[in-house]
C-alpha cells in the first residue's frame, strides 16, 4: 500500500502542477510529498520530475509513467466506489484556461450553473490569449480555439467555429461592397498580427489573403470594436459577432468565402485515463451548453444563407 500511495501523490503532483499543491490536496506537508518523490524515483531508478522552487515539469519517462499510474490509481477509485456504492462527486479547484475574449463571453456568464451544481468546486479561471503549458502551469483543463495540432494531450471538440468576413453596413455603403476576393484589396481589412494572412475556403478552395489596413494589434477585441465603429472589414468569428450580425449591426461580405471548417472550440487536458470528476463534468457542461449548433449560432439562417461548416 505504501508504493501505492506514492503512486497518487505522483499523480496528485502532476495533476495539481507542484508539490506544495498536491500536499494540500492530500493533507501532506511539501517536506513529506518532497520524501516520497525521491523514494519513488530511487526504487524506479529514473528521474519522473524536473522540480524548480515554484513548480515542477513531467520528464518524458515521467509523462509515460504518469498515464500509466492515474490509470492505476483511477482503476482503484472507482472499485473503491463500486464496493461502497457511493458516487464520484466533484470537488476541489478546478483551474480553466481560456481565450479573453471567448472566457468572458461563453464561460464567464455561465459558470453560476455549473458551481450551483457542484458546490464543493471552486472555478480558478485565467483568461489569456496566449497557450499555457497546462502541466507546467497546473491548469486542469484549457478552452483552445484553432486547428489543433498532434500533441501529447487529449482534445475534446465541444462546438464548431463559424468565420465570416463582415462590416457595418455604413462602412459598405460608403466604401462600396467587395464582389471577389481581389476586391478586398480596395478595402480596409482589420486583424490582429497573428491573423495575417486570412486563410479561406471559397468555390474555387483554399483562399489565402494578405490583410491591408492602417490599424495593427495584438487583441481580438481591438478589432472588433473597430469593426463595429465602421472602421473597415474583418474577419470574425460568430460567437463573437454573432447578435451583431442578427441585429444587423454588421453584414456578411463574400458569405461563399468562410474560415477552415477544420476550426473549432476545444476542451484540452493532459490525460484521458485519469480525469477527475470536476474536469470531467465541466467539459460535458460547456458541450451541452454550446450546441449542437452553437447556441450563438441560432437565428442566423436568414443572414447570408446558414452558416455553414467552416463559415
Amino acid at each position: 500500500m505504501s508504493d501505492l500511495t506514492d503512486l497518487e501523490i505522483f499523480v496528485r503532483v502532476v495533476t495539481a502542477g507542484s508539490l506544495s499543491a498536491a500536499g494540500r490536496e492530500m493533507g501532506l506537508s511539501p517536506a513529506v510529498v518532497s520524501k516520497r518523490m525521491n523514494r519513488l524515483e530511487a526504487r524506479l531508478g529514473t528521474r519522473l520530475l524536473q522540480r524548480t522552487t515554484r513548480q515542477v515539469s513531467v520528464t518524458e519517462a515521467g509523462q509515460g509513467f504518469f498515464e500509466r499510474a492515474a490509470a492505476i490509481i483511477a482503476s482503484v477509485s472507482e472499485a473503491e466506489a463500486w464496493v461502497t456504492g457511493a458516487s464520484v462527486e466533484a470537488r476541489g479547484v478546478l483551474r480553466v484556461s481560456a481565450p479573453t475574449s471567448f472566457g468572458r463571453l461563453h464561460i464567464a456568464p455561465h459558470l453560476g450553473g455549473f458551481l450551483a451544481a457542484n458546490p464543493d468546486v471552486v472555478v480558478d479561471l485565467e483568461l489569456g490569449d496566449s497557450f499555457v503549458d497546462l502541466i507546467a502551469d497546473g491548469f486542469d483543463v484549457a478552452i483552445r480555439i484553432g486547428e489543433l495540432m498532434d500533441s501529447s494531450l487529449v482534445a475534446r471538440r465541444l462546438a464548431d467555429v463559424h468565420r465570416v468576413m463582415c462590416a457595418t453596413p455604413g462602412y459598405l455603403a460608403g466604401n462600396g461592397v467587395p464582389q471577389t476576393i481581389a476586391g478586398l484589396a480596395r478595402h480596409t481589412c482589420l486583424a490582429t498580427r497573428q491573423q495575417d494572412p486570412w486563410r479561406l475556403e471559397g468555390p474555387e478552395g483554399a483562399v489565402s489573403v494578405r490583410v491591408s489596413g492602417r490599424l495593427r494589434t495584438n487583441s481580438n477585441e481591438v478589432v472588433r470594436e473597430a469593426v463595429l465603429a465602421g472602421q473597415g472589414i474583418a474577419l470574425r468569428s460568430t460567437w463573437d459577432v454573432g447578435a451583431d450580425l442578427a441585429a444587423g449591426r454588421l453584414q456578411v461580405v463574400l458569405p461563399h468565402y468562410r474560415a477552415s471548417h477544420r476550426v473549432g472550440v476545444h476542451a484540452v487536458y493532459p490525460s484521458r485515463r485519469f480525469l477527475p470528476a470536476k474536469v470531467r463534468l465541466f467539459i460535458d457542461y460547456l458541450a451541452g451548453l454550446y450546441g449542437p449548433p452553437p447556441y450563438w449560432d441560432r437565428g442566423l439562417e436568414t443572414i447570408a444563407g446558414r452558416p455553414g461548416r467552416g463559415g
